[in-house]
């Protein structure tokens, strides 16, 4: 760890040297209550992230995101370019989502949800923990000559950083190219799928150097929301924080002085090398390591645990208790509404995506028994995995429809292109523009309604 003065952190970052060098972080393990519910929340993302892609519903992956074939699958539901709109209201959300998340929590998502912390925290540290031991170990390993214990720990930990990257540089991909197709490639082997296989190599390369090289400097440095939260901060937000009323003045363990006792446990188990104590600092991700660390020194001296707590500056300096106020208030009610928009279409979805739309340039055509004749351009999207017999009516007037195709049968994640030619009787028209409506039918079952202009004289 870095020897650093007093004021330092004001005028640099903690991964900073006084000469302007990296200062590299050695910390030592965290352990506590809330390092172990951190622990349960990042194995079951972990879990996620390497499980997913291998799931599937009505037989297709639970999620994927092929974007060289314009093909978003989500729940199991296909979405196509179509449904980009969907996508818009989504990041919309979730923005909003983070926002409100922020303003209410403070970077609790940085700490225990984003991926760079998960995988960083609780893959490749406790990997470094395994070989390299406690922060007074890895510093004495990073200082010392190139001696064979040296030699050998640097050997086994970055032949595992390597291997823990390509794994996740395959899970990654898999979300894009979806599970089958991954295990293919693997299979045939890195000749068959060279260009593939080269953009493996890109991916793997770039996790080992965020986890390994670049590590806690993604959120210091790196990630923009470290410095969006000192927007989204006030004095009513609950993040983890000192409580100086109660900690100061520091010293030893007397009558005289605070409850802190200045043994620098907190500091010495932050990822991003800071210390809590002198109040919130952009580096901080909330990950509660400094709580445990402080909890368990209070409960050795017999003092109240939380002088380091999730708590808002009033509560700390005035006692007031958290409250809604009219910021929360508004954030939430944009955000319910968006949620309700989201789900309102993500839940009725068609399965099918049908456009027909009269064929430019073309006018009507009156036939020698009084048919007025329009010709359309149709262009249907099977969203389904299935192969759909497709029928075709005409709702809102009689009249008849004939096909240029004569293909009945919309295959599965395919779309189909046809000419449709409609003749209505005139008795039945007004003169111009006419609204009619063509029905979509599956075995007798109307699944779309597509409505469009019929002009007559």
């Amino acid at each position: 760890m870095a020897e650093k003065n007093e004021n330092s952190f004001r005028d640099r970052i903690s991964t900073q040297s006084a000469e302007g060098g990296r200062a590299w972080v050695h910390i030592n393990p965290p352990k506590g209550k809330l390092h172990n519910y951190r622990s349960i929340v990042a194995t079951f993302l972990i879990l996620f992230l390497l499980g997913a892609p291998f799931v599937k519903v009505n037989g297709q992956p639970f999620m994927l995101f092929d974007v060289l074939h314009r093909k978003f699958i989500l729940f199991g539901k296909i979405f196509w370019t179509h449904d980009f709109h969907l996508l818009v209201i989504a990041m919309i959300t979730m923005l909003v989502g983070l926002v409100l998340f922020t303003v209410i929590y403070g970077r609790v998502f940085c700490g225990w949800a984003c991926p760079q912390t998960v995988l960083l925290e609780m893959v490749y540290r406790k990997v470094e923990f395994l070989i390299d031991g406690n922060a007074r170990n890895q510093r004495r390993l990073a200082q010392s000559d190139w001696t064979f214990e040296k030699v050998w720990k640097r050997i086994i930990k970055h032949t595992l950083f390597v291997l823990i990257s390509t794994i996740i540089s395959h899970a990654i991909l898999s979300f894009f190219i979806g599970a089958d197709k991954m295990i293919e490639m693997v299979k045939g082997g890195p000749l068959s799928n060279f260009p593939a296989f080269l953009l493996m190599l890109l991916f793997s390369f770039v996790f080992y150097f965020l986890y390994t090289i670049f590590r806690e400097q993604v959120c210091s440095i790196l990630c923009p929301y470290g410095r969006l939260q000192g927007v989204l901060l006030d004095s009513n937000s609950i993040v983890v924080a000192y409580d100086y009323l109660r900690g100061e003045p520091r010293g030893k363990l007397t009558k005289s002085v605070g409850n802190c006792i200045d043994c620098k446990k907190c500091v010495e188990v932050c990822p991003t090398n800071i210390d809590i104590r002198n109040g919130t600092q952009l580096e901080c991700v909330n990950c509660t390591a400094c709580i445990d660390a402080c909890n368990s020194i209070m409960t050795k001296i017999k003092k109240p645990k939380g002088l380091i707590r999730f708590a808002s500056e009033n509560e700390i300096k005035s006692g007031q208790p958290f409250k809604v106020n009219a910021r929360i208030i508004s954030y939430s009610i944009v955000l319910l509404v968006l949620l309700s928009v989201f789900v309102g279409l993500f839940i009725t979805s068609k399965q099918t995506e049908t456009s027909i739309l009269r064929t430019s340039g073309s006018l009507y055509q009156v036939q020698e028994n009084g048919d007025v004749l329009n010709i359309y351009n149709m262009k249907i999207i099977n969203k389904t995995n299935n192969n759909l017999p497709i029928e075709i009516k005409l709702m809102s007037h009689e009249g008849e429809i004939n096909r240029i195709s004569k293909t009945d049968t919309l295959f599965k994640n395919a779309s189909m292109e046809d000419v449709l030619l409609l003749h209505i009787h005139k008795d039945q028209l007004e003169k111009g523009s006419n609204k009619i409506a063509f029905g979509i039918f599956v075995k007798g079952e109307m699944i779309e309604e597509v409505k469009t202009a019929f002009l007559a004289p």
